[in-house]
């Protein structure tokens, strides 16, 4: 009925079966952005929130999201991930916090939905901690990046 991997031929939610599929490297990077105010931004990167180190909480967020994707994504497949990473670079230019993530396995299906999950989770956290002092801030730009492995290999956004 449909082409889409997540439904049966009925039309109904499906998860897909990889057990014949071959276990192979598989990586994702995804990015994503907090758009906030200069003097946020200014106190994030200098470490003077009251709450404390925001950027530390909202990598260990991020990477416990990572390894928690298939609790909640119904149709994930839960996967050994053997390396999260989380990092995030000022843009002073444009008030904001990029945010990349990376995640890597040996396995039989890919990993970027843990690499959107720990981008949306890092910037969920810095919104959490921000929100008192600055709730116009915005979350944008969510985005896969790369993902490599499986029959598919290679993909890049252009």
């Amino acid at each position: 009925m449909s082409s889409l991997s997540h439904l049966n031929e009925q039309g109904e939610a499906n998860m897909v079966d990889v057990t014949e599929k071959a276990t192979t490297q598989r990586i994702a990077r995804a990015s994503g952005k907090v758009i906030m105010s200069a003097d946020t931004l200014a106190m994030i990167m200098q470490g003077d929130h009251a709450k404390g180190d925001v950027l530390a909480v909202a990598r260990i967020a991020g990477i416990q999201a990572a390894k928690k994707c298939s609790d909640l994504i119904p149709l994930c497949h839960p996967l050994m991930l053997t390396k999260v990473q989380v990092d995030f670079v000022p843009d002073w230019k444009n008030n904001s916090l990029t945010i990349a993530s990376m995640c890597k396995l040996a396995g039989k299906t890919g990993v970027e939905m843990e690499a959107l999950t720990a981008v949306s989770v890092a910037a969920l956290t810095i919104f959490d901690m921000c929100k008192a002092v600055d709730l116009g801030m915005v979350i944008s730009d969510i985005a896969v990046e790369h993902k490599s492995g499986g029959k598919s290999g290679t993909w890049e956004r252009s």
